[in-house]
């Protein structure tokens, strides 16, 4: 199932437009919800919902769920609905929400898309990959190779520009993933190390003109972190087109060698 987060209706009809797309090449299920303050507001913003996807075009079957909630219950939600995609609208501007929202995702294990109101719709032709030294950089590669085969996407690698050969290690295996399946990937160099690659990914992706970036969530949170924001809080305040985070699995991945 693609799961769609939809709070201010009326500005969410490009948000489901994509989603409603991505589902149908994907072959999903789609799942549209929202939160609400109290339960007699449930009805009401059921009839929002249904509202709104009248107005799509709409060839995926459709489940609509309401909760008097907030946005920490989202890893559970997505379990209960056997979610294995989330999107989650972004209002513009709202930077303390982001914060809010990135902190009741880190415990998600399926990969959550943020986007903003003044987005576009959803185009995937072509997708960023910025590639860095940490090795659970590899866990994106699975989903860019889902844009590849249902989508037709082309997977632009950028490479970060470091001195050891970790990054290019990665690479390497993405490659080797990729070349299994029948669609287009480009490598490029970056001009900036595994630490600012993903910054220069949005330079990438207005130049190349993408329609996604796919980035890696942090694993941990250090205290600069947790004063001013981890890498991905200011990649998404930046970034003019949608970003897919993917949370690292702590489990999969020794401390140290």
């Amino acid at each position: 199932m693609i799961l769609v987060q939809i709070q201010q209706i009326n500005t969410g009809q490009i948000l489901l437009q994509s989603a409603l797309t991505l589902a149908a090449q994907l072959k999903k299920t789609l799942g549209v919800f929202s939160f609400v303050d109290a339960n007699e507001h449930v009805a009401a913003k059921e009839d929002e919902l249904n509202a709104l996807l009248a107005g799509q075009h709409n060839t995926v079957e459709t489940q609509i769920l309401v909760r008097d909630s907030k946005t920490y219950t989202l890893p559970a939600i997505c379990e209960e609905m056997e979610a294995s995609f989330l999107f989650i609208q972004l209002p513009d501007g709202h930077s303390k929400f982001i914060r809010t929202l990135l902190n009741d995702c880190r415990d998600l294990r399926i990969p959550y898309l943020f986007y903003k109101d003044s987005f576009k719709e959803l185009n995937l032709a072509k997708v960023i990959l910025p590639i860095g030294f940490l090795e659970e950089e590899l866990e994106k590669a699975q989903f860019a190779t889902a844009f590849g085969r249902f989508c037709g996407s082309e997977v632009k690698m950028l490479l970060a520009n470091d001195y050891g050969s970790k990054a290019a290690t990665n690479a390497d295996k993405m490659k080797l993933l990729f070349d299994k399946f029948a669609f287009r990937y480009t490598l490029e160099k970056a001009q900036k190390d595994s630490f600012k690659v993903e910054a220069e990914s949005i330079q990438l992706a207005e130049k190349e003109q993408a329609g996604i970036i796919i980035v890696s969530a942090s694993r941990d949170y250090g205290l600069d972190d947790i004063l001013f924001g981890p890498k991905e809080y200011h990649i998404l305040k930046k970034s003019p087109i949608p970003v897919l985070l993917v949370n690292p699995r702590g489990d999969l991945y020794a401390l140290c060698d």
